[in-house]
């Protein structure tokens, strides 16, 4: 406790983490779960911090330190989930974990953070999921494209991106269905219009409405030509 108070973590977690093995199932073994798990935060190493917070709420269930236990866990995984444009199996794990605390304690004075670490991890998914998408038009894979942007659209409906996404994927049906063999074309040109009129309802002062339009122009007049052959 002595290192512990003077900001000596390291010293302190690797004591602390000794001690559990001396205590167990003895008076002082909660307080020193507690530490232990404290102290790994404290000094920086999250990743083990989280696993000792999941390990005491386990061990002892009726703690008056159960909810801050499994608050930490949560927000442990939370401080380590990495940057959108890497794997984001960790951001889940933590939106998981906070969704199941909030669930757990509605009434918790802690709720705020949780609500804002929540949008800070969703808008973290939201961007990776929508450079995804982007990434297929990019390299012209339309089809993949649109079904990405569509996927998008569907699971994030309040997304900032939602625009653009709107266009690109109506963009991709277009370039997908104009170069679709001849009796697949009419039917795809026929989706570009339907996406056309929902991103114009979505967004008629877009800044991109004019490409939008050419869009469907052209579609229509391809439309028209099978019609007359």
């Amino acid at each position: 406790m002595k290192y512990y108070n003077e900001n000596s973590f390291s010293r302190a977690s690797q004591l602390f983490e000794n001690l559990t093995m001396y205590y167990r199932g003895k008076d002082h073994a909660e307080n020193i779960a507690w530490y232990y798990a404290q102290s790994l935060r404290k000094g920086g190493d999250n990743y083990m911090a989280a696993y000792q917070y999941k390990r005491f709420a386990r061990q002892y269930p009726y703690s008056n330190k159960l909810e801050e236990a499994l608050f930490y866990s949560a927000y442990c995984v939370y401080v380590d989930s990495p940057d959108y444009g890497l794997d984001q199996s960790m951001t889940k794990d933590a939106i998981e974990e906070f969704e199941m605390f909030a669930e757990r304690y509605p009434r918790s004075t802690r709720l705020p953070e949780v609500n804002k670490c929540l949008d800070e991890l969703r808008a973290k998914l939201t961007k990776k999921d929508y450079e995804i998408a982007y990434g297929y038009y990019y390299i012209e894979e339309y089809r993949a494209a649109y079904e990405s942007f569509k996927q998008f659209l569907n699971l994030y409906p309040e997304a900032p991106q939602r625009e653009e996404a709107m266009y690109y994927m109506l963009d991709a049906s277009y370039r997908y269905a104009i170069n679709s063999r001849e009796d697949k074309k009419y039917e795809r040109l026929q989706q570009v219009v339907n996406d056309f009129e929902r991103f114009s309802s979505s967004f008629a002062d877009s800044k991109r409405m004019s490409k939008a339009q050419d869009i469907y122009t052209k579609t229509r007049a391809e439309m028209a030509k099978m019609t007359a052959s």
